[in-house]
């Protein structure tokens, strides 16, 4: 199939080859008939990724804060790759389109392959085939065209503003700014019964609207404007004002000031500050809104990823119902949206609509995108580079997200060759493959385990996906690398033992978990320093820094929280570090009010004897080192800074530096692919992988109850 895509770095538009995206469980996969163009926000995204790096700095300066930060703490290679890489990705376009139903996922309930839909949000792509949740998507009655409802997702965020408005039959409401999403709010109200007027500083805009039904409709510069206002609102002021549009300046906020009767709303659905004069806010007891996009539902992972709908009598209009209000009132005929609609384009022709919104040389509003409804397309992509009859270890990627791309695979390259990659979105695939010239690109994680091209799997999805592939994956007779967590619950990981032992007699595959700084050079120097059966006392503190609360790895189905996610790495090493199993495991954490558990203290002591304390911190500050690792044992005592130096006290002290900060993830996937191409063993034991996953979920044990477990 076929989608628009651009690059970051150069502002460069393609249209993409790529294969489809992997439906979730949760989603609807559509193959579209026509697009809109949200001029505003996808033609800001374009203009930032034309414009020059210093430019981009300036207008990402948040982004760039980050960037700092990294460098500070991996150094400026780490950084610069992982920048690189972001810009010169393949990033999608689009999130509002309407077309066929080809596909549902397993728990799907309200629609089949066949339905006519409109559908939104992030998955909304402008490409031929899209997967988008289940909960951003609505039937369509059969007298709604697709061209006139693919612009549902636009019209809920229009929807959204003038619900914040909270205006009754018979108000009077001003919108400034009259672009695509200005011109549907008018046209929206009308259909409602509230007065219309409508403010831009486009001439040709004001006509628009007045076309579209605006009871008035101004210029900004226009002399008297605001006594014209006064006058047909009665001398009162306007009841509300709903800015829609995009601006650097405050005049917008300003003037919505000016416009609003006293006990008025002020709504702020486009991009403008928000800095503004106090006196009329203050004298009129104005009271100041944004709108969130399409409404209740947005950036919420219940409920568009998992499909957890709001219950009607608790939220009366979500994303999903806004956009099922927009096309029913298409379906009533109470919206005229061939008086919106300035232009159509095929998908071949796209760029040319963003060159035209660019350039500003021709009066547009809504813009369209068709896509040949007759064309066969192809599910999966196939690179025309052939495979390489090599001894190496033949690769398939299932996931590449940023640590996939920024970590695993620069340093796979000469170890393996990589032949498949399937990850949740075609471009994403398909950029990947092009830099590393992997010859299939696949629109299921299922088909890189059944390719007989394929010996060895890796697995860097999100979390919740881990076990399944793994357990696939080995009864398939593949090796297999996985990413941490090894599974997200017991009952999981007691069904990979029981896989991998069968698969293990027939196969004599691999499985290894991504436990990587066991190989770290300064964790090995530490380690030769003692005996193995010496008792040892550790101490491992981690300078994790906030995730927030809503991010997915603190999901308790999809990441299922960071001792799961990211504690298995430090209890695997503090295991590997004494040289033995875990005996008893005691954990406290501090009362959050998310109760993440994400501030914690966690109290080892092995079969062997040793101890270990692990501090996992999340409330600390970015400038103190991540990670430093003690062990104290027979008068000698060796700490790890932050996987930069390793200090030894002993008969004297020594001090080795490392070359910038290594956690070992080269000479992992060194040992792993030598392993695999030797028949040697498993450079981390299945038994041992297994036993630090099951101490992480005695961890979670030991919090919940309270107490002391044993294993």
């Amino acid at each position: 199939m076929k989608q628009l895509t651009q690059q970051l770095k150069s502002g460069l538009m393609e249209i993409m080859e790529v294969p489809f995206p992997v439906m979730g469980d949760n989603e609807v996969m559509i193959r579209n008939y026509y697009s809109v163009i949200s001029a505003g926000t996808e033609g800001k995204n374009v203009s930032d990724a034309r414009k020059g790096y210093i430019a981009k700095a300036r207008s990402r300066q948040k982004e760039v804060k980050m960037v700092i930060d990294m460098i500070k703490t991996q150094g400026f290679k780490e950084a610069y790759d992982l920048v690189m890489n972001k810009l010169e990705a393949a990033s999608p376009l689009g999130y509002s389109s309407a077309g066929e139903v080809i596909a549902v996922g397993k728990n799907s309930k309200s629609f089949r392959a066949g339905d006519r839909v409109a559908c939104g949000g992030d998955g909304a792509f402008h490409a031929d085939v899209v997967s988008v949740p289940e909960n951003l998507c609505v039937k369509l009655k059969d007298n709604v065209s697709f061209r006139h409802a693919a612009f549902a997702a636009i019209g809920a965020i229009a929807i959204q503003g003038i619900r914040q408005a909270d205006l009754s039959f018979g108000s009077n409401c001003t919108v400034i700014g009259l672009g695509l999403i200005g011109q549907l709010t008018i046209q929206i109200l009308k259909a409602s019964g509230i007065y219309a007027i409508g403010i831009d500083i486009n001439q040709e805009q004001v006509i628009a609207a007045k076309q579209c039904g605006a009871d008035l409709a101004l210029n900004r510069y226009d002399a008297g404007l605001e006594q014209l206002i006064n006058s047909f609102t009665d001398g009162h002021g306007t009841d509300a004002v709903i800015i829609t549009a995009g601006s650097g300046s405050i005049d917008p906020v300003e003037l919505a000031g000016v416009l609003c009767r006293k006990k008025g709303k002020v709504v702020i659905v486009g991009a403008v500050p928000t800095g503004f004069s106090r006196a009329n806010y203050y004298r009129k007891e104005l009271e100041l809104k944004m709108a969130m996009s399409c409404g209740p539902g947005r950036y919420d992972i219940n409920y568009e990823e998992k499909g957890i709908d709001y219950p009607i009598g608790y939220v009366r209009f979500t994303e999903q119902r806004n956009m099922k209000t927009f096309v029913d009132f298409i379906a009533d005929s109470k919206l005229n949206l061939d008086r919106i609609i300035t232009h159509e384009f095929e998908l071949q022709d796209a760029e040319k609509a963003y060159d035209m919104i660019l350039a500003k040389n021709e009066s547009f509003s809504g813009i369209v995108i068709r896509y040949d409804q007759e064309q066969k397309l192809k599910n999966i992509v196939i690179q025309e580079r052939t495979i390489k009859t090599t001894n190496k270890p033949r690769v398939g990627l299932i996931g590449a997200g940023n640590f996939a791309q920024g970590t695993l695979l620069p340093r796979m390259k000469g170890l393996c060759e990589i032949v498949g990659i399937a990850t949740a979105t075609g471009n994403q695939s398909k950029y990947v493959s092009n830099k590393y010239n992997i010859p299939f690109c696949y629109d299921d994680g299922m088909k890189i385990i059944e390719s007989d091209d394929i010996n060895t799997v890796f697995i860097t999805t999100r979390h919740n996906l881990h076990a399944k592939y793994v357990n696939e994956a080995m009864k398939a007779g593949k090796h297999v690398f996985v990413e941490k967590p090894l599974a997200m619950t017991v009952d999981e990981l007691e069904e990979i033992r029981s896989v991998q032992e069968e698969s293990n007699v027939r196969f004599n595959n691999l499985l290894m978990v991504g436990f990587n700084r066991r190989f770290a050079p300064s964790v090995q120097k530490m380690k030769s320093l003692f005996i193995e059966a010496q008792q040892k006392s550790i101490n491992i503190r981690i300078n994790a820094g906030a995730v927030p609360a809503d991010h997915w790895v603190n999901d308790p189905v999809l990441g299922g929280g960071r001792m799961i996610g990211e504690g298995c790495h430090f209890i695997d090493l503090a295991m590997y570090l004494a040289g033995s199993n875990v005996a008893s495991v005691s954990a406290d954490s501090i009362n959050d009010p998310g109760n993440l558990q994400d501030t914690l203290i966690v109290s080892l002591r092995f079969v062997n004897g040793s101890i270990a304390n692990l501090s996992y911190f999340s409330n600390g500050n970015k400038s103190l080192p991540k990670e430093s690792i003690e062990v104290f044992c027979g008068g000698t005592v060796a700490i790890i800074d932050d996987f930069k130096k390793l200090t030894i006290y002993g008969k004297k002290k020594t001090t080795i530096k490392y070359r910038g900060q290594d956690k070992g993830h080269s000479d992992e996937l060194k040992a792993f692919f030598k392993a695999i191409q030797d028949g040697g063993n498993n450079p981390i034991p299945f038994s041992e992988s297994y036993h630090s996953t099951l101490v992480t979920f005695k961890v979670l044990e030991s919090l919940r109850e309270n107490r002391k477990v044993f294993i």
